[in-house]
């Protein structure tokens, strides 16, 4: 067990506008269970980086001596075509293959994958490979990093109880079933501060709204005694102009008992008022100071819009004995399905990875490769449907926002105001889309279909490397214009919130 403290830690990457980190100072320990949580772009992943060496900064790192280790290694399109056992000590010095297989078999695989050249492994099985050889070695600290993308949910069950198992590491993840299971501690990046709490992510959560409603009662109890300042500093100068404007000139009517000293009794009245000015300002300096970073760090995510279409039938979808297989395969991918889909429903495909359900959706969008596949049985869209679709692959991205508004006849302001309520950096919409993390590709699909009224909205794994508080962001807009939907997604907290019914029998056979 170690301690490693940072302090006044400031970091920002070659020709940015903005820290990542500005003076930044904390202390975590490195046999915690620790979640990592903040919004895209706080710098997660650059944080795990900085303690594996890799950038300059200023400030210190005290690590205590620590090994560091991150998931996922990079496996290069050389290692690619090996097989793991191969490769293992070129990603992890001094792994041992015994050591591997052990952690292999926590995770209900069998050990013949390190055997098969890794190109040919599934998503979850390379999860499943990489985190067992990241735990082969004892006493390091490991850095996860969204361990759970593209895996379906029985893949993402084992890797939770997996993790449930083990301790000293940091997990970034933005799936808060997941952060719920497997943390004991959370390092949380917030808008202008970072803190370090005990407990899980809904722990967290339920303290901080507790401190952001304690934050708006004071912020506002400041506001009312500045304003009540305000006024009466106001008036007294008012009161203090008005009498020293008597102290010359005066009506020999009506002031005909006025002596000369009277000029100097109205100055020391006029200095004691011009006192009290002084010390209602002195008082809103400080209730203002007090008052400033109140509401730095409170969670407002601002309300998203959609414009969904009402279709002029009950039932928009449905399959009679569907049945799906490519040209050169010997079995069907999907058989026998019997589906329906009705306004205002929002369903989950629900199935282990590769069962077809993105080969039904792309049927459903009329996108076929040639040559054509074998379809049988009966798949109905009704007629003049629109839809509006969120791929799970963000890597045709290229380009500025603006050429692809132009491509997609989006409005580009529209455009952009939706992202800037992603909580997307203005300086983001001058770059190229391809220099974009995954998060925020994401956020640029989403944004596109939300600006798309539709009768239909097909979204396919729209969550993965989005951050959390946009997840819940984009629950709240779902179930405040309910449109119609059919989703693929493994985030069990978003499908148990929005999902009106769960379609678990699509699977093979």
């Amino acid at each position: 067990m170690a301690q490693i403290n940072v302090a006044d830690l400031t970091f920002c990457y070659e020709g940015s506008f903005d820290n990542i980190f500005e003076n930044a100072s904390f202390s975590i320990d490195t046999n915690w269970k620790l979640g990592l949580i903040g919004r895209n772009g706080k710098g997660k992943t650059t944080f795990a980086n900085l303690l594996l060496g890799k950038y300059e900064y200023t400030g210190s790192v005290v690590t205590s001596g620590t090994v560091f280790d991150y998931f996922p290694y990079h496996i290069d399109n050389e290692l690619m075509n090996r097989s793991t056992d191969d490769f293992l000590e070129i990603i992890k010095p001094g792994c041992e293959s015994w050591r591997v297989i052990c952690e292999l078999n926590k995770l209900e695989i069998n050990a013949e994958v390190l055997y098969r050249p890794f190109h040919t492994l599934s998503h979850g099985e390379r999860t499943k490979v990489m985190l067992a050889i990241l735990f082969s070695r004892e006493n390091d600290f490991l850095m996860i990093d969204e361990p759970t993308n593209h895996l379906d949910y029985n893949a993402r069950q084992t890797v939770k109880e997996y993790l449930q198992k083990k301790k000293g590491f940091l997990l970034i993840s933005h799936d808060r079933d997941l952060l719920d299971a497997c943390v004991d501690h959370v390092l949380v990046l917030n808008r202008k501060s970072i803190e370090v709490q005990a407990g899980n992510f809904s722990v967290w959560w339920e303290n901080k709204k507790k401190k952001d409603a304690f934050s708006e009662k004071e912020n506002e109890k400041h506001l009312r005694e500045i304003a009540s300042l305000k006024r009466a500093a106001d008036k007294t100068t008012r009161w203090a102009d008005k009498n020293e404007n008597t102290k010359i000139g005066y009506n020999p009517v009506k002031e005909h008992d006025r002596s000369i000293s009277a000029r100097a009794y109205i100055g020391t009245k006029t200095k004691k008022m011009q006192s009290r000015v002084k010390s209602y300002e002195t008082r809103m300096e400080r209730e203002i100071e007090e008052k400033e970073g109140l509401l730095a760090d409170i969670e407002r995510p601002i309300d998203l819009k959609l414009m969904p279409l009402e279709y002029h039938k009950e039932l928009l979808i449905y399959t009679r004995d569907y049945c799906f297989k490519f040209p050169d395969a010997e079995e069907f991918l999907i058989q026998h399905f019997d589906f329906e889909l009705k306004a205002g429903e929002r369903v989950f495909l629900h199935g282990s990875n590769g069962c077809g359900k993105s080969t039904f959706i792309k049927q459903i969008l009329g996108e076929q490769k040639m040559p054509a596949p074998v379809v049988l049985g009966e798949l109905t869209i009704g007629a003049g449907l629109v839809i509006s679709y969120v791929n799970q692959d963000t890597s045709f991205l290229c380009g500025s926002i603006k050429e692809y508004c132009k491509t997609k006849n989006l409005d580009e302001s529209l455009m952009l105001a939706i992202l800037r309520q992603l909580d997307m950096e203005r300086v983001q919409f001058q770059k190229p889309m391809e220099s974009y993390s995954e998060g925020q590709k994401k956020k640029v699909l989403l944004a596109a279909s939300l600006l798309t009224p539709a009768h239909l909205y097909i979204w396919d794994e729209p969550l993965n490397y989005i951050d959390v508080f946009s997840r819940m962001q984009i629950e709240q807009l779902i179930l405040k214009y309910q449109p119609t939907m059919l989703i693929v997604d493994h985030d069990v907290a978003f499908r148990n919130n929005v999902a009106t019914r769960i379609v678990d029998n699509f699977k093979n056979g």
